[in-house]
């Protein structure tokens, strides 16, 4: 199935920029009037993340004229491993200009419109209004679940990836011509229950195939060549090197969105990681209690549930591995077995830590309902002891 082309052709393109585009002019199937609907386009970009980045620099390398970019966040040094638009220097500076600066040096012909706000049901219709096209790179469910529901109150083609760890998912949804998003996935998983990137992780090349594969889609739909992604979802196993496409199709019963409206179920927190400030330790805290019990004033087990991939790179000395997967069974209560393999023959009070403090949250949610009520675990969880007691040491 094709489509017509989204955009209509700007009058002319100057001698700069057909030299600069000329692969593309001699390309029969986009030739001089696809590349003047390129520089026709206005493509909103969520996210100049992993997968905003390399779409974003395509698009830019393709001339698209119009580029939107929407991001709040700021350039950490743990984004450089994949968000390969920004550089060491942009460290700590909003996304949004670092990814300006990055276009304005790879295209002077780009006009960038700079969106750095949090998308929410309050602005998302008019941030995203007057675009032609929206790619979503968002990171995060409530944002996809946001971004598909304007895109279909505008009538605006959305073309959406998704990474983890080694797996990757791209296409494109259109109401009125196709599937929605919604089609596909009716509604958000519930809290916790879907690691995020910061969690389990993410090859960072892995967001340049995605990435790729959404900037090609923008390409066609904007000239109108090729058969775009509507209908099919690419599914891609990096670690197999393979990709496999299923077909999406409308649900008839599906209620049409009539408004924006923020959605409590993506938005919401694991309940089972909420837990009261009296179960919370901080880093100093921990460290004082360590060292009573060093000094044999005081006596409690602490206990790491991340995974052993993540000890290698820092932990807390005087703790003990216990990954979250053999502590938990698979609806998420301890069993008496673990609980005594823990105490080792007598009840010593517990601390749990993980990486940021959601996973041990869980853990300790599930140990107080097993009646371990004096259980606590580590607030902030390693980034925080690394913060504020072992600077020195490392973070991922």
């Amino acid at each position: 199935m094709s489509l017509p082309p989204l955009v209509d052709p700007v009058e002319a393109l100057t001698p700069q920029e057909v030299a600069r585009y000329s692969r593309h002019v001699i390309l029969p199937e986009v030739g001089l009037v696809g590349q003047r609907r390129l520089r026709a386009a206005r493509v909103a970009v969520v996210g100049a993340g992993g997968l905003g980045s390399p779409a974003l620099m395509y698009l830019t390398a393709a001339g698209v004229g119009t580029l939107g970019v929407i991001d709040h966040d700021v350039v950490d040094v743990s984004n450089l491993q994949r968000q390969v638009i920004h550089g060491g220097s942009d460290v700590g500076r909003p996304k949004v200009d670092s990814a300006a600066d990055a276009i304005a040096e790879m295209n002077p012909h780009v006009h960038v419109v700079r969106h750095a706000v949090r998308l929410d049901a309050s602005n998302a219709l008019d941030v995203l209004r007057g675009y032609d096209l929206v790619l979503d790179g968002a990171d995060n469910f409530a944002t996809r679940y946001l971004v598909a529901d304007a895109c279909e109150l505008l009538g605006v083609p959305e073309v959406w990836g998704s990474i983890y760890r080694f797996d990757g998912q791209v296409s494109m949804f259109w109401s009125g011509h196709g599937p929605v998003y919604r089609d596909l996935f009716p509604q958000a998983p519930p809290p916790g229950s879907v690691p995020s990137c910061a969690e389990g992780g993410v090859l960072g090349v892995l967001c340049a195939a995605i990435g790729s594969v959404m900037a090609t889609e923008a390409i066609k739909l904007i000239c109108g060549i090729g058969e775009p992604l509507l209908g099919r979802l690419m599914v891609f196993d990096a670690l197999g090197m393979s990709w496999r496409e299923l077909r999406v199709r409308p649900d008839p019963d599906r209620v049409p969105v009539r408004e924006l409206v923020d959605d409590p179920v993506a938005c919401a927190v694991d309940p089972s990681s909420v837990v009261a400030a009296a179960s919370e330790v901080s880093a100093r805290e921990l460290a004082a209690m360590l060292a009573e019990r060093d000094a044999g004033t005081r006596d409690f087990l602490l206990v790491d549930v991340r995974e052993p991939h993540e000890r290698d790179v820092v932990w807390i000395d005087g703790s003990v591995l216990v990954p979250l997967g053999h502590l938990l069974n698979g609806e998420g209560r301890i069993s008496g077995e673990v609980l005594a393999e823990l105490d080792g023959g007598g009840a010593r009070p517990i601390v749990l830590y993980c990486k940021s403090g959601a996973r041990s949250g869980r853990a300790l949610a599930a140990l107080h309902a097993a009646g371990r009520s004096e259980a606590v675990h580590l607030d902030g969880g390693v980034l925080a002891w690394v913060r504020d007691v072992e600077p020195h040491r490392p973070v991922y």
